[in-house]
């Protein structure tokens, strides 16, 4: 018997279009033998709709005016995706489990998830600790710092504190050198991040990054390749190879990773294998840390000196054509379609 799934995308975040990629991808490599979908797109507003059409590409599909209105109830007696047609009584489809491919805010922090738990469904995915924790580079920091793994300093900035620019610029200054990475706390996909080399660019970096969050991490820059793991699993996870990126910009921004060509990824970083085993091992650390399941990619620096330090841990990673995380499994020889299967097997509360 078929279970059923409701995949979740789109959403109420700067990185709704790629969250629509990631679930073409997705919904492309779900095994129909297995599993009944149900496609929910989330619009910008924060509209319910789901998609009965035959195309499942939903960056062109139109799912937005032909969707019909419904919503994931947290009755836990129900379990239901409750279907919203006009003139008629609400229909209810019991759903197995959800897939959130959700990417940002009000999907990879805890949000969705926790209407997952009120309704006793299992999703795939980290939970809602894991996921807030995650999502907040600041957090995220604090919470890694007790597994001994390396990381840039930093400082927080709060969008109070902007009342009295000469005393913000004084703080970070006091903390330590030019040039910093300016980071919005909660933002995915590097949106809102900028890199200051003195203080007019320190200031114009703060109030961008203020435009996403009320938080911004300040962080001493470190000079080194950007690279990446991604990791599997519930109590006993795999950790797959080690990939690099080589971005087009000075820095990997929303830009680079999306929409320029010239932006590489390598499945296969060229480095030591005590490096990469390293990296790998951090990985572990880093997920267990945030309490991770199901899935997760992390990323590193690695200084020109072998030393390694986190960067940050994204919980619902890219499932686009050239994301890096169904790419490193891919090379470890797990393909996307099996991959799927195992992240819905993986599904829990």
């Amino acid at each position: 018997m078929k279970e059923n799934v409701l995949v979740l995308l789109g959403g109420q975040s700067s990185e709704h279009e790629v969250s629509l990629k990631s679930a073409t991808t997705i919904i492309s490599q779900m095994d129909t033998d297995k599993y009944e979908i149900y496609p929910v797109g989330i619009t910008q507003e924060g509209h319910w709709l789901l998609y009965t059409g035959n195309n499942l590409d939903f960056t062109c599909n139109r799912w937005k005016e032909v969707g019909i209105p419904a919503i994931l109830s947290p009755d836990a007696t129900r379990k239901s995706l409750v279907v919203l047609k006009k003139e008629e009584p609400p229909v209810f489809i019991k759903i197995d489990k959800v897939f959130p491919v959700l990417h940002g805010k009000n999907g990879e922090d805890g949000t969705i998830q926790g209407i997952c738990k009120l309704a006793r469904i299992p999703f795939v995915g980290c939970g809602v600790v894991a996921s807030a924790v995650s999502m907040d580079k600041a957090f995220t920091k604090i919470v890694v710092k007790e597994k001994g793994v390396p990381q840039a300093d930093f400082v927080l900035v709060y969008e109070r504190e902007m009342q009295d620019e000469a005393q913000v610029v004084a703080k970070v200054e006091g903390a330590f050198g030019y040039p910093y990475f300016i980071k919005p706390a909660n933002a995915g996909s590097s949106v809102g991040i900028s890199k200051a080399h003195n203080k007019e660019e320190l200031i114009a970096g703060l109030k961008e990054a203020l435009k996403h969050d009320v938080k911004v991490l300040v962080e001493e820059t470190i000079i080194g390749r950007e690279v990446e793991t991604a990791v599997l699993g519930n109590g006993e996870v795999q950790v797959s190879g080690v990939g690099e990126i080589l971005a087009a910009a000075e820095f990997y921004d929303f830009d680079a990773k999306y929409n320029n060509a010239e932006s590489k990824t390598v499945v296969d970083a060229s480095l030591d294998a005590s490096v990469k085993e390293q990296i790998r091992s951090y990985a572990k650390d880093v997920f267990e840390a945030v309490e991770g399941k199901g899935i997760s990619r992390v990323d590193f620096f690695v200084k020109e000196d072998g030393g390694i330090i986190f960067n940050e841990i994204n919980t619902l990673p890219g499932f686009t054509s050239i994301s890096m995380y169904p790419m490193l499994w891919r090379a470890a020889g797990l393909e996307t379609k099996e991959l799927v299967t195992k992240l819905l097997d993986l599904a829990s509360l």
